[in-house]
Parts: C-alpha cells; sequence; structure tokens
C-alpha cells in the first residue's frame, strides 16, 4: 500500500504563501536554473527581440523600395496604352509605399526611443482608407452597366471608408491636443 505524505496546510494559508516563504536560491534551483542562467535567457530573449524589429524594420523599407521600382515599371509599361487607368494604378501604389514607409519609421521609432506611439497607425489607416476609396472609384469608372445593388455596395464601402477617416482623423486632433497639453501642465507644475 502506498501512502502519500502531505504537509499539514492551515486553511488561512496558501500554496502561494509556501513558494514566498521559500529562501530565493531554492525558487530557482527547483528547475536546476540558477539566477544568472535565468538572466542569461532574459537577455538572450530581448536581443533575438530586438533583432525581429530590426529585420522586420527592414523588411518594411526594402518592401518599400521594391513596389516603389516595380510601380513606376508597371506604369511606363501601360502608360501607352491607357493613361488613365495606369495612373490610377500608380497612385495607388505609391499610397502602398507610404504606408510600408510609415510602418518602417513607425518600427524604427520603437527601436530609438523603446516606445510605440499611436499616431503613425492612425496615419496608416487614414492612407489605407484612401487609398480603398481611389479603388473602389477605379473600378466603378471602368465598369461599363453597373447593377444597381453592386453600386449600392460600392457606395456604402466608400461611405464607410469615408467614415474611418474621418474617426481616424478627429482621433488624431485629439491626440496632437493632449500633447500640446501635457507639456503645459508639465510647465506648470
Amino acid at each position: 500500500m502506498v501512502t502519500c505524505v502531505m504537509p499539514l496546510i492551515p486553511r488561512h494559508q496558501s500554496l502561494r504563501h509556501l513558494r514566498t516563504a521559500m529562501p530565493e536560491w531554492t525558487k530557482h534551483r527547483m528547475l536546476g536554473w540558477t539566477s544568472e542562467s535565468i538572466k542569461q535567457w532574459v537577455r538572450w530573449m530581448q536581443w533575438l527581440d530586438r533583432w525581429g524589429y530590426m529585420t522586420a524594420c527592414l523588411s518594411f523599407l526594402l518592401l518599400g523600395m521594391l513596389v516603389f521600382v516595380y510601380s513606376w515599371t508597371e506604369f511606363f509599361r501601360h502608360a501607352g496604352e491607357e493613361f488613365l487607368p495606369a495612373s490610377i494604378t500608380l497612385i495607388n501604389d505609391l499610397l502602398l509605399v507610404i504606408i510600408l514607409l510609415e510602418l518602417f519609421r513607425t518600427v524604427l521609432g520603437f527601436l530609438q526611443s523603446e516606445q510605440v506611439r499611436l499616431e503613425p497607425f492612425l496615419h496608416v489607416g487614414i492612407i489605407a482608407s484612401i487609398r480603398r476609396i481611389i479603388t473602389v472609384g477605379a473600378e466603378l469608372a471602368h465598369m461599363a452597366g453597373i447593377a444597381r445593388e453592386t453600386f449600392y455596395l460600392y457606395l456604402l464601402d466608400v461611405g464607410l471608408h469615408v467614415g474611418v477617416i474621418l474617426a481616424l482623423s478627429f482621433a488624431l486632433h485629439l491626440i496632437k491636443k493632449q500633447e500640446h497639453v501635457e507639456p503645459a501642465n508639465a510647465i506648470a507644475s
């Protein structure tokens, strides 16, 4: 017969209390880790995190440059045939390049200051909505005999993106207003 010996724990104490009551050196040694090995793992993970951000940052920049070159190449290739659609496609692609560069600047800013700012994401959302409105407009301009339901769906899509632009612009305004209030409060204190 196997018996299990359980320590007697008063009802008012929890297991967490027992763990915090143990000496510091026994907590990590139970897993076979020393505090120095844990610090080494943390440093390693921070290094990997930093490199992850740097590679993402570089990827946004390189991708933006590639899209820029590709967009202009395609524009010159198709501009002789149909100039207006090629121009609209170029504008759409250049807005994508701006989004990629804005993301690049956001990650680069995080790497420099270790703080994530909300403002660049609002810019990206506004640019993405403008890009969608231009795309919808281009699609509508090249459709012959569009059905009424399809036209209403396009209008709803454009209206939704206009609403997103207004909401994000208002949020951007509030952030700018808050930034102007905070330095004034810091000076007054």
